[in-house]
């Protein structure tokens, strides 16, 4: 008897810590349709015993149109927010973690993926009329992005070795596109804040390196003066025997 009593004593403070954590949810129902969310909301609760409880709306955790770019699906980007409590704050972490992630990417439909956490995807991509000053988009170049690319002969020997230059991007055939949205393309999102277009970062994940913070206005002064810069000479492609 007194065993018992002293079990329940040990499991009671465990129980009442769990329902610290645990939170409501909402989001579209067309999101709920899919069958998305009791296919990744089941594998969290279980791995940290939180109970997650759905509302139409003002959830504690809401998936929607505003918050951090989490995943797209049906066409559109979905962004995730939060209030502050552990239980809240641990879902968002386990979501944007690559257990997180694999779990969203391995939902499928009729033996079909549904969703993506490769959010580059869901971007529209700008028409590119490079109206921006290239002489102040060198200079900008240099302060945010010659800290770990070869921007041109004034940071030749200051770049990362695993990071392209400025000249063999200028190679790719989509080079306009990737510096319009660099700030969707790994490692970029994790400190990059471009005005008016990404979202804040969050509190609990704050940049781990000097944040890279420029306007709409500076990237298209970037692109002016990427768009200057001939690109690299590669050398012709190996022949077949």
């Amino acid at each position: 008897m007194k065993f018992a009593y002293v079990l329940v004593l040990m499991i009671w403070p465990m129980s009442l810590f769990a329902q610290d954590r645990d939170f409501t949810l909402s989001a579209p129902q067309e999101l709920w349709d899919t069958g998305l969310l009791k296919h990744i909301l089941p594998r969290f609760s279980l791995k940290h015993g939180v109970r997650i409880t759905q509302v139409d709306q003002n959830g504690d955790v809401v998936i929607g149109d505003e918050g951090a770019p989490a995943f797209s699906g049906l066409g559109k980007l979905w962004h995730l927010s939060e209030a502050e409590g552990e239980g809240p704050v641990l879902f968002a972490q386990w979501l944007f973690s690559d257990i997180g992630k694999r779990t969203v990417n391995g939902f499928k439909l009729d033996g079909e993926p549904v969703f993506t956490t490769d959010i580059s995807v869901a971007v529209e991509i700008p028409d590119m009329a490079f109206d921006g000053d290239p002489i102040a988009g060198e200079s900008l170049s240099l302060e945010h992005c010659g800290r770990c690319h070869v921007v041109n002969e004034t940071n030749r020997m200051k770049g990362m070795g695993q990071t392209p230059s400025f000249g063999v991007m200028r190679t790719f055939e989509d080079w306009d596109a990737r510096f319009a949205t660099f700030y969707v393309l790994n490692p970029h999102p994790s400190f990059s804040q471009v005005t008016d277009i990404t979202p804040a970062f969050r509190s609990n994940l704050p940049p781990a390196i000097v944040p890279l913070e420029i306007t709409q206005d500076e990237l298209e002064d970037i692109l002016a003066y990427v768009a200057t810069i001939a690109p690299a000479d590669l050398g012709a492609p190996p022949q077949s025997q």
